[in-house]
This record gives C-alpha cells, sequence and structure tokens, in this order.
C-alpha cells in the first residue's frame, strides 16, 4: 500500500468518529479558470474520496477572504498570496502552502472607443481590491507604458465576472481579463491590447493559503485537500475535453471557449504542474509587495516566513 493511499485510510478513520472535522468551507475570488482543478475535485468525488465534505464560496473580494481565514470561518483559501506575504513579515500566522496560478494568463482589455495605449491616460482601471494581485499588475503596465501616477485611475469593483460587466456598463474603461472572458471581450469589439505577460512574466497571483494555527491542527486534513486538488488539476491536463465540459457550467461561458481557456492554461503553463511554489513567481510578488511600501524597507525575500510546503502531496 503506497503511503498517499495509507494517509487517506488514517484520515477517514479519524473522521469516522469526528464528521463534523471533514467539512470544510474554501474561499475563492470569482469564476476564473485557475478554479477548474477545485471544481473538477468537487463534480469528481476527489475531495469526497478523501473524507472531504466542502462548500466553495466566490467573495469577489480579496479583503474579505483574509478576514475568513483569520475568523476560522473558511478553513482553506485559493486568493491572492500579497496579503499573506504582508501578514508573515508582520509576524502574522497566514501562510502559502501551495501555489495555483503562477503565470498571468491576463488579457489588457479596454472599451472599444480606446484603440491606442496613449488613450489609456485618464482610464478607469477596474481592479479586485487596492490592496492586491491586479493593482499591482496596473501599476506595473501603466509605468511601463508612460502613464504617471495621477494620469488613470484604479478601482476596486472585483473579479473579472464584476469588471467584465462593468466594461460593457461604460462604469470602467479597461480591466485585466483572464481567458476566456478576454476571448468574449475581444469578439465584442473591444480592444485587446495583449498579454500582461508582456510586461510581467513569473508572477503568483493565486496561491492556496492558510492560516498556520489551525492548519498545524488539522495536518491531515490540509494534506487530503492538497490530493484532492492535484487529483483535480491531473484530470483537467489528461482529460480536457471532459474538464470544459465543467469549466463552461462554473465560468458561465460557452464549452468551445471553456475548451480553449484550457488549452491556453496548458500551454502557457499557468498552474503548477505539482502545486509548489516556484522562487521566480513568489519573488516577482514579494518584489511587488516591496516595491509598493507594504514591507518595511530593506526586508529580504525569505521563502520560509511565507510559505509551508509541508503539506504537500509526497511531502
Amino acid at each position: 500500500m503506497n503511503l498517499a493511499r495509507l494517509a487517506s485510510l488514517t484520515l477517514l478513520l479519524v473522521l469516522a468518529g469526528t464528521a463534523a472535522a471533514a467539512d470544510l468551507r474554501v474561499a475563492i475570488v470569482s469564476r476564473t479558470v485557475f478554479y477548474v482543478p477545485l471544481w473538477l475535485a468537487q463534480d469528481k468525488g476527489y475531495l469526497k474520496d478523501e473524507g472531504i465534505s466542502a462548500t466553495v464560496e466566490i467573495f469577489d473580494n480579496a479583503e474579505k477572504i483574509m478576514e475568513e481565514l483569520r475568523s476560522g470561518r473558511s478553513q482553506i483559501a485559493i486568493s491572492t498570496p500579497e496579503s499573506v506575504v504582508v501578514d508573515a513579515y508582520r509576524g502574522g500566522s497566514l501562510r502559502i502552502i501551495a501555489a495555483n496560478a503562477e503565470r498571468l494568463p491576463h488579457f489588457i482589455i479596454a472599451r472599444p472607443q480606446i484603440r491606442t495605449l496613449e488613450q489609456l491616460r485618464g482610464a478607469r482601471f477596474g481592479v479586485l481590491s487596492l490592496n492586491e494581485g491586479t493593482t499591482y499588475l496596473v501599476h506595473r503596465l501603466a509605468g511601463a507604458i508612460g502613464l504617471k501616477p495621477g494620469e488613470y485611475e484604479v478601482l476596486a469593483v472585483g473579479g473579472a465576472p464584476t469588471r467584465w460587466r462593468l466594461l460593457q456598463e461604460g462604469k470602467i474603461d479597461a480591466g485585466l481579463q483572464p481567458f476566456p472572458l478576454s476571448y468574449e471581450a475581444e469578439a465584442a469589439g473591444f480592444t485587446n491590447f495583449g498579454p500582461i505577460s508582456h510586461y510581467v512574466s513569473d508572477y503568483l497571483f493565486t496561491s492556496v493559503n492558510v492560516d498556520s494555527k489551525w492548519a498545524q491542527q488539522h495536518r491531515l486534513l490540509v494534506q487530503a485537500f492538497l490530493r484532492a486538488l492535484k487529483r483535480g488539476q491531473e484530470e483537467m491536463a489528461a482529460r480536457p475535453a471532459s474538464a470544459a465540459g465543467i469549466a463552461a457550467r462554473e465560468l458561465k461561458t460557452a464549452p468551445a471557449l471553456a475548451e480553449r481557456a484550457l488549452a491556453d492554461t496548458a500551454r502557457l503553463k499557468i498552474l503548477s504542474p505539482d502545486l509548489s511554489v516556484s522562487d521566480a513567481a513568489l519573488g516577482s510578488t514579494f518584489e511587488t509587495v516591496l516595491g509598493v511600501g507594504l514591507l518595511p524597507p530593506g526586508s529580504v525575500y525569505e521563502r520560509s516566513r511565507m510559505v509551508d510546503s509541508g503539506y504537500l502531496p509526497g511531502r
């Protein structure tokens, strides 16, 4: 019997007498392609195989997700890592335990009337929140195309589906949109200025985050969750046509666009294949957080302060 199977059986025996311990609330940001492995783990019964009953809740707000983890209302989050980095350097207990998206699938989408990068001067950029992922990417983009602070506006509006709705309503002028929403936007006549990866390559955009105080007390359960998540990711890679059906349902898009999104996710190597956190991706995120002043000047990159890899399958 291999060690992973033995661990699963051990967890099931433990949970047999304490069924409530198998219930997990998992917080995610929005309906984006990063979460297809999680939805597959639910749909295919991989979480159930590990003795886990998971409730997945979409918050569309990164700050609320951090509050959920700190309060214990949610036990696991697949969300942005910046607040976790800041918390860890302030002596807090939040930690990254696995990688999710470590490269960026976002395209720079603007209203149809905006046809050149120069016309982004004065634009309203929609972002998830003012202290997380897309905000920092917008600032890096703005600097790269010659926009100075004050020459554009950043509005915290929520995740990618919300940004797409607001773009259509004309309430924001531009936003970073992952596929398949970027495909839909381009087909609808919105301007696509290309991938943000032209300006930012490796970047830990989403990660699996926990409060280490809780996770240390529920190590077998956390390990079981990550095994199920990894099975979901392997299923997505092995049978993309089948996975596209679940992706289309959850992303609320056409099956053809969902299949194209999964193909591009694989081609661009968006997801960490074994859930491990690469220093290239985390280092880029760390430098961004440091550069915007959320860490004390002179703070040094120390992986062990932010990441606990001991929960990963095979560790």
